[in-house]
């Protein structure tokens, strides 16, 4: 590994190393993916990393490559002391509201840990329920600790790949290049083809 980005691995890991020297032995990191898109679930991803860990190239999720992205996946999970992944479906989200589905799905992640945390560092999210145990909300916190950058790609990884899976179902929509996302050319499909059932009716009535 080069020493630039050891040095880069180094700073993100900074904040977790304070907490470790304070006692804390298990720090789950948490984030997801998927909150502003108009189709799809959102997937929320639970992770705690061992405290030496080092993997080259984890990130915020939106900063890597998918490429790269399936590979620090594959490793993260190898090297993970616990880790769980929650997938909030599009019917879900019009019935409960985006924020309330993530707030569900981190708890339902943190329920799939065989492994209890010490403590919780979440991106940004506050007023959860994360089953007694005590959490900090950190602002882009997949930018600034690596236990929530993990989970960042996780929660990326495991919802880009059920897009690519809808996208076999629905070609006509696009949903293997864009995710669901709001794109020119998704929402120009949606106004040739109208909503299929993955869409998210409360992100879209715009749009028909």
């Amino acid at each position: 590994m080069k020493e630039k980005e050891i040095e880069r691995l180094t700073i993100l890991k900074e904040y977790e190393k304070q907490l470790h020297e304070k006692g804390y032995k298990y720090i789950c990191g948490i984030d997801e993916a998927g909150r502003g898109p108009l189709a799809g679930p959102v997937v929320v991803a639970s992770v705690i990393m061992q405290e030496n860990s080092m993997i080259e190239g984890i990130n915020d999720s939106k900063k890597v490559s998918e490429k790269k992205r399936e590979l620090l996946y594959n490793q993260i999970i190898d090297e993970a002391i616990s880790y769980g992944i929650a997938i909030i479906g599009q019917d879900e989200i019009d019935n409960i509201n985006i924020l309330n589905a993530t707030k569900k799905g981190l708890t339902m992640s943190l329920k799939e840990l065989t492994v209890k945390p010490d403590l919780i560092l979440v991106d940004a999210l506050e007023h959860i329920d994360t089953l007694g145990i005590p959490y900090e909300p950190i602002i882009k916190g997949d930018a600034k600790v690596y236990s929530i950058s993990a989970a960042s790609i996780i929660a990326k990884v495991t919802r880009d790949r059920i897009m690519r899976q809808w996208a076999e179902v629905y070609p006509e929509y696009g949903f293997d290049v864009h995710k669901g996302y709001g794109t020119a050319k998704h929402i120009i499909a949606i106004k040739q083809y109208g909503l299929c059932p993955i869409h998210r009716k409360t992100f879209t009535k715009h749009f028909i």
